[in-house]
């Protein structure tokens, strides 16, 4: 598996597990927790959550399957923007902590930006640092505009997680670039879109015989077609799992790029961030 490397020098896999939706039907634990089981055995050792995910049912899925494994696993959590203050901040984490049965989030994010003052989130950060609760901090559906407002912080911010797929490229026209000039990676979720349109794209099925793939597995590989991508997947069954652990493998020719380029076409100017 294809690694990259954080601001603080750890390295990570480029392909990840992300875990929306996942939680939301107790029946469904068990085989939500196999699944992601799977992964870590498929090398998919990067686990990516959050509180708001089936108010916290998908961590409590991740704690069933990560028990006994924390240690080949990067966790990621996500706080909600009301619970990103000062003294709501820790109480979140600790809730956090517990759901998934562990006492350190490697990477923690601010869910997306609400009332309060980045600065203040950014204190709170640090402090759960240096108690050792969280490895690192990071933020998601964070514009340039809301990074360049981090300040000196900035060297500090791990990651932004971003919604990006063929069908939502905005982020290449100013917020890829930004972050490759700070060494900073973006993680990309929801790269292989939702509801199935993108996978029934004539171009992308095209695409997909030609490399002897399936349309996902084409469009999970065009996210990491570039360096500086993290791409979080989620999977629903043990062989959607496996198609995603293969992917690393797949390299897209320049032909490929082309077509895909013609029928989803790059950004030609500055767009709104686009979020789910």
């Amino acid at each position: 598996m294809n690694t990259i490397t954080l601001p603080d020098g750890r390295s990570i896999p480029v392909l990840g597990q992300g875990t929306w939706r996942l939680g939301e039907r107790g029946a469904d634990r068990a085989a939500e927790a196999r699944v992601l089981r799977l992964g870590l055995d498929l090398g998919l050792t990067l686990v990516d959550t959050a509180e708001m995910y089936a108010e916290g049912g998908a961590e409590e899925v991740v704690a069933e399957a990560i028990a006994g494994r924390r240690q080949e696993v990067f966790l990621v959590s996500k706080a909600y923007p009301q619970n990103a203050s000062r003294a709501r901040l820790p109480q979140a984490c600790e809730r956090s902590l517990k759901r998934l049965g562990t006492d350190r989030i490697d990477l923690y994010l601010l869910h997306w930006r609400g009332g309060v003052p980045l600065a203040e989130t950014v204190e709170a950060m640090r402090r759960l640092v240096e108690q050792g609760k969280i490895g690192a901090w990071g933020v998601s559906n964070l514009d340039v505009p809301d990074l360049e407002e981090l300040g000196p912080a900035l060297s500090e911010c791990a990651t932004d997680q971003v919604l990006y797929n063929l069908e939502a490229r905005g982020v290449e026209f100013d917020l890829l670039p930004y972050a490759a000039r700070l060494k900073m990676p973006v993680m990309a979720y929801s790269p292989v879109g939702q509801g199935g349109d993108l996978l029934g794209h004539p171009a992308l099925k095209k695409v997909a015989r030609r490399q002897g793939i399936s349309p996902a597995q084409v469009a999970l590989a065009w996210t990491l077609r570039q360096p500086g991508v993290i791409s979080i997947p989620k999977a629903a069954s043990e062989a959607h799992l496996r198609e995603n652990a293969d992917v690393w493998k797949v390299v897209l020719t320049p032909e490929d790029l082309s077509e895909l380029d013609g029928a989803f076409p790059p950004p030609r100017r500055k767009q709104p961030l686009e979020m789910l």
